[in-house]
């Protein structure tokens, strides 16, 4: 049985993030985070003390009938930002993946359209051209990507995402260790 997976199911379904069950339980940050990878086990006074911050009883923590994943993720539940001045429109895909390991978006870029720069990261991206052409520019290098080509990078330089179509191009994205 994972426990640390299921603590961190249960802390993600209460919307708190790791520093903010860290401070109600009087634990680190980082701690939170050994234990929700399995790399730690908590003491019985810490496990009954992060099961009080999450509202579930030891019972229903280790009763299996009870622990429901969200599968299917209604349109509804999207989370749509648009950028005018730089020409893009971006929706989150799951609700609060940025809590996740993946974070799924649509980005979707006008004629001349440009994401964001980001400054290097451990995260790993992969995108899918749906329509159009994109751009990725990898500190000096720049790479184009055609509908229907897939592009996967690791973040260790400063990056971005541009349109390098005459129209709309749209790229579905995945990337890890959230930075969008």
């Amino acid at each position: 049985m994972l426990i640390g997976q299921k603590i961190k199911n249960l802390r993600l379904q209460k919307n708190l993030t790791q520093e903010e069950l860290g401070e109600r339980t009087d634990l680190t940050k980082g701690y939170i985070s050994q234990l929700e990878r399995d790399l730690s086990s908590p003491s019985l006074e810490t496990f009954f003390s992060i099961l009080e911050v999450l509202g579930v009883s030891p019972k229903q923590f280790f009763d299996e009938k009870n622990q429901k994943q969200q599968v299917v993720y209604p349109k509804e539940e999207q989370t749509l930002h648009i950028d005018e001045d730089k020409g893009y429109e971006i929706n989150w895909l799951v609700a609060n993946s940025n809590e996740n390991e993946m974070e799924p978006i649509l980005l979707t870029l006008e004629k001349k359209g440009e994401y964001k720069e980001f400054e290097p990261s451990q995260s790993e991206t992969f995108g899918y051209v749906l329509i159009g052409k994109i751009c990725v520019t990898i500190g000096e290098d720049t790479y184009i990507a055609e509908q229907g080509e897939s592009i996967y990078y690791q973040a260790l330089s400063t990056h971005n995402i541009s349109n390098a179509h005459d129209g709309t191009s749209q790229l579905l994205i995945v990337a890890t260790n959230s930075y969008l």
